[in-house]
């Protein structure tokens, strides 16, 4: 049957129309209550809910996004800061995981009362690192883009269009 199949290359894909960067677009796709595309740049992704929240599990959520984010931001800045200071950083993983926490019991939180989100962060460095030159590596990876933003104060302004 492979003979009549179209080679990987002759299949035309539908071209998807790309976003300006730093610009991402949302859309539901009436698949289920909770599914939705997710256009950035010319990439396509799809967001959903588990499906114990009322979702069909087609895609990560959007906590899994937050996170994912952060995670490819302190990988990405870890290999920039190790290949501009030619350190032997083998690889990175970056595994993360989210909990709201009552302020109570965050002893080194600024809210006063409430709840907050809690991120933990586990870093696996592998390579012929030292302990100072792994301790550096943490001290950036605490200073990624995304880890900064998400430490900030953050306005988000709504508008209908």
């Amino acid at each position: 049957a492979q003979r009549y199949l179209p080679e990987v290359d002759e299949v035309d894909e539908p071209a998807v129309e790309a976003l300006p960067e730093g610009r991402v677009e949302v859309s539901e796709t009436g698949e289920s209550k909770f599914a939705n595309q997710v256009r950035a740049g010319r990439h396509l992704l799809r967001a959903d809910e588990p499906a114990g929240v009322g979702g069909t599990d087609t895609g990560p959520s959007p906590y899994d996004y937050l996170l994912a984010g952060l995670g490819a931001c302190t990988a990405m800045t870890l290999r920039m800061y190790a290949d501009l200071k030619k350190l032997p950083l083998d690889k990175v993983s970056v595994q993360l995981s989210q909990q709201k926490v009552h302020v109570e019991d965050c002893a080194d939180c600024e809210s006063a009362d409430g709840q907050i989100t809690e991120i933990h962060r586990e870093i696996s460095l592998s390579g012929d690192l030292s302990a100072e030159q792994r301790h550096k590596l943490l001290e950036i990876a605490n200073k990624c883009p995304v880890h900064r933003t998400l430490e900030n104060e953050i306005k988000v302004r709504s508008r209908l269009k």
